[in-house]
């Protein structure tokens, strides 16, 4: 299992990694708005935050050496399921192939954030050798 960490997402906050590496597929933790530089949520609608979440999400998929192109699976978490159609406007912007995904309401986010993203993604072959 290889760790994968960059500083152009923020850092966890707790015990665990951005994402790991097993074979040839990465798995992210959850994702929330919290921007990579000054570490706390900047935006204060779904908008603002799922960007911001999918940002992370990319420079994380990057640092991997893949893409949101070979994301197979995604889990959405949103505090309020009334933001869905505006979370899919942002979400979809990031996808050109549609992976799985599950999507639910939950009671509450660290930092009170508005959503959280997770995804698994298939690392590309040629990346694998730099692990």
């Amino acid at each position: 299992m290889k760790q994968i960490s960059t500083d152009r997402a923020p850092y966890a906050v707790g015990p665990y990694s951005q994402a790991v590496v097993i074979d040839d597929m990465l798995y992210t933790s959850g994702q929330i708005g919290l921007s990579p530089v000054s570490n706390t949520i900047e935006a204060s609608d779904i908008e603002g935050q799922t960007r911001q979440v999918m940002e992370n999400l990319q420079s994380i998929l990057e640092a991997a050496g893949t893409s949101f192109a070979n994301v197979v699976k995604t889990t959405c978490f949103l505090k309020d399921m009334n933001d869905f159609a505006a979370f899919n406007e942002v979400y979809g912007v990031y996808f050109e192939s549609l992976p799985a995904r599950s999507c639910v309401e939950v009671s509450n986010l660290p930092k009170g954030a508005l959503v959280e993203v997770e995804l698994i993604a298939k690392i590309k072959e040629d990346s694998l050798r730099t692990f």
